[in-house]
């Protein structure tokens, strides 16, 4: 028996249950097959939805990621389904293509959310529908022996089943209307809280509401669809004419917020009847708080809105008006592709009802520009007010400001990273980390400054780099549409900056890539000269040197005891060991190669991209030492050691200024904006593919007449450490998610706390450690600051974990949340690091040991702590643990222990880590002659995805050529000739790209309706088109106002296809068509106009 038996009573469901069961039974012998089936089963239950389902449309491509990313079914699954769908599908990705191994808890996991998804499914869809429970005992009665044969299970094609269940669409699409609403996804920590009250009023204080004035508990509302007709609302929040801003309905528990829904919309419905506006919805028990404003799909937020948060957001509600026929300032963003991704937002803000957009832009295309304008535009639109523009560094921060407040002089800025008091501006500059200490910093008489909903917009530059982990609580805290812009997107499994924006994988907002921009002669291309020299490529090695290098390597080299090591590894070059010939090479292939300007007289701008603080200085050292001719400025380093770094980037800024040469450490991989650069040097190793296109962007941008009149028309990549053949053979690394040491520390205890609940541990020791281990742990939690704006994000968790009753049967699911939702929130404390380091490397082998792994690294870096303690063992505390060191590292103790030894070992010497003396390794300078291996020069080898832009540019086309005879003609109502028609192939078909460009972005839309809906109609020619009505004295002012209404329709829209649209305001303001139109014959009349009208546009 398994927990999926039960499909198997509807025929309709065997599609998936088959190979849902199959999952179940094959977990213990195969836990990658089983998470494998899982997700087929999820996506054949998927499928089998969307050839059911009429609110289902399929995408253009029918694979499981763009089946779960359409809009229509994240409608119908809500987003904590949505989540465990997603980690199914990551997980079978990761089964099936990666070869990482996976594990039973991951298996059982992935188990249990197919099981409440099918639950879901068999809610919506099912016959008779019977609640079931999850029963984790069930996995053992399918255990079996050995492994079963692989099951032929074969794929599901959707547009087949589709065909096939087409006559149970209506029905079934009925049922799920019916039943989805009132469906409850099974909670991940189902806990209730008495206490809530205590909770929500806390919150509401913190947020700045005064109770009893502008905030009532338990406010009369009468109307209610009960007996007495009278209803109580929890909280409603007032303005100071007393008219509500919103209304709180409060329950109990997590698994009851949604309960309140509909006793909230009542509310608020009746509260409008009185005072003639709507208040904002919020549900919340204290822990989660969901928004319901009427403009935005419901949606988690962080808190309360504060008292002037509503005020704005009613003003801006006021004053907003549509984004579909947005003026673009083309000063700011005059080059289509910026015009598109201003639309594209724009679209997906108004149109698609999204709250987050995704630029990908080629580094130097102008982005800051495009977003800059896109404020401009949302600004003017009245649908924002205050922006947060956020970078991960000073000196993006400082340039951004400085391009907003050039392009928008009338827009206050300030720049929290120079100015902490100055916090009052519309526009709000920041890095990260500042910006984490002034949520909670920031206050003034009103109280806190920054609440969840202060900014109306905020602007995540560089994406790809800033988004991860330590800051994602910024972005869930304030309530703002979010827009992130990138050059390199990551579009890997677990750190995914798509699922962020909540896109499907490899699909922004908005792309517009290196190639095409190359192309459009907006950017210009390179050249890498790719070197191979012999001391980076192989290391230094003793037998291969001439007689005088090998008597200075015996000199330099040569240890106590008389040997010498026979290589020195490449990784050392550069790190420890600066070899001054090696510098010479790279740096005489710069100057004799590299691109030069003033007429040969001097290198073009050059960035060279150093290891180490310790390279770059090396390189200024030899530089200077080989070129003394040159200025000294002539070269430079400027990385973060260096005071004033910013005034140093502002001289290399300057094409009048010296230095030619930057040498950098990081400060100039990414974000800053310097036309002159020509040649850059890659001297170092870079593992990121996103890094080391952010790094080329530094030379792609245009720079007119540089080249004695000649305008910037390509740039040198000089690569000497294998970056462009490391790429060639593979993605290169992710970004790691970083985590505080002492937040590494509470996820090691927290897992091993989970091991430990095991029946072979039920040991009185190990009973006795887990309890001590809990103990600690809920200390942690219940130190946090619960005012802090991200342990309030989290506080649900935090009140449970900081319970000792609580770490009772902890599950695999428990050590995922705690590591994604508590981890992250332990900070560094007052313990010595180093001891805190040992903590975690005894309990990484304690983990290890209880699951049964090797650790052998782990034990030889204990054994170089040992060592390192015993070689200052005349301190008395070293001495007074002597005997266990000596057991540690002369006897097999450490083969034989167990988790009573390892915890052991770690209480006795953790605080003996600080005497460890710690000295970097010794540096070397040496002069051993390097040889080069090997120098090619090659063209960029950029892909190009036209389709991807052949809307953009086809669009633009239409809008700056209104003044051909064809478009002329659609814009002015006027019928399509042959000729005219030849033409707009000519043009959408031939110059603009191909008919299979046209078919894959428009299908089979005709190509004068597609014109028409770009361009609109002539207001003249749409009055004259009705002029037999608007003049007609017989119509009275109601059916004037509604063929006028149809008249700003087609002007703005070119035409009139969906007649459903008369049905829904401002048609309706006055009257229904039947209501207004009481002799149907001039109804009919205007209709045939309509139709005309849309004729006159097909070709």
């Amino acid at each position: 028996m398994t927990n999926f038996d039960y499909l198997k009573s509807e025929p309709q469901f065997h599609i998936f249950a088959d190979v849902a069961i199959s999952a179940e039974r094959i977990i213990h012998i195969d836990p990658e097959a089983c998470i494998i089936n899982c997700r087929r089963s999820m996506e054949f239950a998927i499928k089998w939805m969307y050839s059911i389902d009429q609110s289902l449309v399929r995408p253009y491509q029918d694979n499981l990621s763009s089946l779960m990313h359409t809009e229509e079914f994240k409608d119908i699954v809500d987003e904590n389904l949505w989540k465990r769908l997603d980690f199914i599908r990551r997980m079978g990705n990761n089964a099936a293509h990666t070869g990482k191994k996976v594990t039973f808890d991951q298996a059982a996991l992935c188990l249990q959310d197919l099981f409440i998804f099918l639950d879901f499914i068999a809610y919506c869809y099912g016959d008779q529908y019977e609640e079931h429970q999850y029963d984790a005992a069930l996995l053992d009665t399918e255990k079996q022996d050995k492994k079963p044969e692989a099951e032929r299970i074969s794929e599901v094609d959707l547009k087949a089943l589709m065909a096939e269940n087409a006559a149970l669409k209506e029905e079934l699409t009925a049922r799920r209307q019916v039943q989805a609403p009132e469906y409850v996804t099974k909670p991940l920590e189902p806990s209730e809280y008495k206490t809530r009250k205590l909770y929500i009023d806390s919150m509401l204080m913190d947020a700045g509401w005064r109770e009893g004035q502008d905030w009532l508990n338990e406010v009369e509302v009468l109307g209610m669809p009960n007996q007495s007709g009278v209803g109580f609302a929890d909280y409603v929040l007032y303005d100071d004419s007393h008219r509500p801003l919103a209304v709180i309905e409060a329950k109990r528990t997590c698994v009851d917020v949604s309960e309140g829904r509909q006793q909230a919309k009542l509310y608020a419905d009746l509260l409008e009847r009185k005072y003639k506006r709507r208040p904002v919805i919020f549900l919340t028990n204290g822990f989660d708080t969901r928004i319901i404003d009427g403009q935005y799909p419901e949606r988690k937020c962080a808190a309360i809105y504060s008292k002037r948060d509503l005020e704005k957001w009613f003003n801006l509600r006021a004053m907003r008006t549509g984004l579909r026929n947005i003026t673009i300032d083309k000063n700011i963003a005059g080059r289509y592709y910026q015009e598109a991704a201003i639309k594209a937002v724009c679209d997906s803000f108004s149109v698609k009802n999204k709250r987050k957009a995704l630029l990908v832009m080629a580094t130097g295309s102008g982005k800051t520009r495009t977003v800059i304008e896109l404020c401009h535009v949302l600004l003017d639109a009245g649908w924002i007010k205050n922006i947060l523009f956020l970078a991960d560094r000073n000196s993006l921060v400082t340039q951004a400001k400085r391009n907003f407040v050039n392009l928008l002089p009338d827009l206050s800025c300030t720049n929290l990273c120079e100015d902490k008091d100055n916090y009052n501006a519309h526009c709000v500059f920041s890095t990260y980390q500042t910006m984490i200490n002034m949520i909670d910093g920031a206050k003034d008489a009103d109280g806190k400054v920054f609440s969840c909903g202060h900014f109306d917009l905020v602007i995540c530059d560089e994406a790809h780099r800033s988004i991860y982990n330590k800051y994602r609580d910024i972005f869930t805290y304030f309530d703002a549409p979010l827009v992130g812009l990138t050059a390199t997107p990551k579009d890997e499994i677990d750190k995914n900056t798509y699922s962020i924006f909540e896109l499907e994988s490899g699909v922004p907002t908005y792309g517009y890539e290196l190639a095409q921009a190359v192309k459009d002669g907006y950017l210009v291309d390179f050249q890498s000269v790719e070197t191979t020299l012999k001391f980076i490529d192989h290391g230094i090695v003793y037998d291969e040197l001439s007689e005088e290098d090998k008597e200075q390597y015996e000199d330099t080299f040569e240890n106590e005891d008389g040997k010498i090591p026979e290589a020195i590894g490449a990784s050392a070059l550069n790190t420890w060991i600066f070899n001054e010939d090696t510098i010479q090479k790279v740096l005489h292939i710069l100057m004799t190669e590299g691109i030069r300007v003033d007429y040969g007289e001097q290198l073009g701008k050059t960035i060279i991209f150093a290891k180490n603080h310790d390279h770059a200085e090396k390189i200024y050292e030899v530089f200077h030492k080989e070129y003394a001719h040159l200025p000294n400025d002539y070269a430079k380093v400027i990385d973060n050691r260096i005071n004033y770094a910013q005034s140093a980037i502002d001289e290399f800024s300057d094409p009048k200024k010296l230095p030619q040469i930057a040498i950098s450490v990081d400060m100039l991989d990414t974000g800053i904006d310097v036309p002159e650069v020509v040649n850059l040097v890659f001297f170092k190793k870079v593992m990121s593919k996103a890094k080391f296109w952010q790094m080329i962007g530094r030379g792609t941008r245009l720079c007119p007449g540089l080249l004695d009149g000649s305008d910037k028309d390509k740039f040198y990549i000089f690569d000497f450490c294998g970056n462009f053949e490391f790429f060639r053979m593979s993605q290169g690394k992710p970004t790691a998610n970083m985590v505080a040491l002492q937040g590494a520390v509470f996820n090691l205890e927290f897992q091993i706390a989970y091991k430990l609940q095991g029946i072979e541990h039920q040991t009185k020791r190990l009973i006795e450690y887990r309890k001590n281990l809990v103990e600690i742990m809920s200390n942690k939690v219940s130190a946090l600051d619960r005012k802090n704006f991200a342990v309030q994000q989290h506080l649900k968790y935090v009140d449970f974990y900081a319970n000792t009753d609580n770490y009772t049967g902890l599950t695999y699911e428990s050590v995922m949340l705690v590591k994604e939702e508590i981890a992250p929130l332990i900070k560094p404390d007052k313990e010595d690091a180093s001891a805190v380091r040992f903590d975690a490397l005894m309990y990484g082998l304690e983990l290890a040991y209880l699951s049964g792994k090797k650790y052998t690294r782990a034990r030889g870096d204990l054994l170089k702590r040992a060592e390192a303690v015993a070689n200052v063992a005349n301190i008395p505390e070293i001495q007074a643990k002597s005997e266990l060191i000596q057991k540690i590292l002369h006897t097999s103790y450490l083969e034989n222990a167990g988790i009573d030894e390892f915890e052991h070992i770690r209480e006795e010497l953790r605080d003996l880590m600080k005497y460890i003396i710690t000295t970097g390794p010794r540096k070397y300078m040496t002069d051993f002659t390097d040889d080069i291996l090997d120098m090619t020069w090659n063209d960029s080898e950029l892909e190009n995805d036209e389709l991807a832009n052949y809307k953009a540019k086809a669009e633009y086309y239409i809008r700056q050529h209104q003044d051909t005879l064809a478009i002329a003609k659609l814009k002015t109502n006027r019928p399509l000739t042959d000729t005219d028609v030849k033409t707009l192939q000519e043009i959408l078909w031939g110059e603009l790209g191909t008919k299979e460009d046209y078919e894959r972005e428009y299908g089979e839309k005709p190509l004068g309706e597609f014109v028409r809906e770009i361009v609109g109609l002539d207001m003249n020619a749409a009055k004259e088109a009705f002029s037999a009505y608007l003049n007609e004295a017989n119509l009275d002012s109601r059916q004037i106002y509604f063929v006028n209404q149809i008249v700003e329709y087609i002007v703005h829209n070119g035409m009139l296809k969906d007649l459903s649209v008369l049905q829904e305001p401002p048609f309706t303001d006055r009257g229904s068509v039947v209501e207004i139109f009481t002799d149907m014959n001039v109804w009919l009349g205007i209709r045939s106009v309509i139709e005309q009208i849309n004729a006159n546009a097909v070709a």
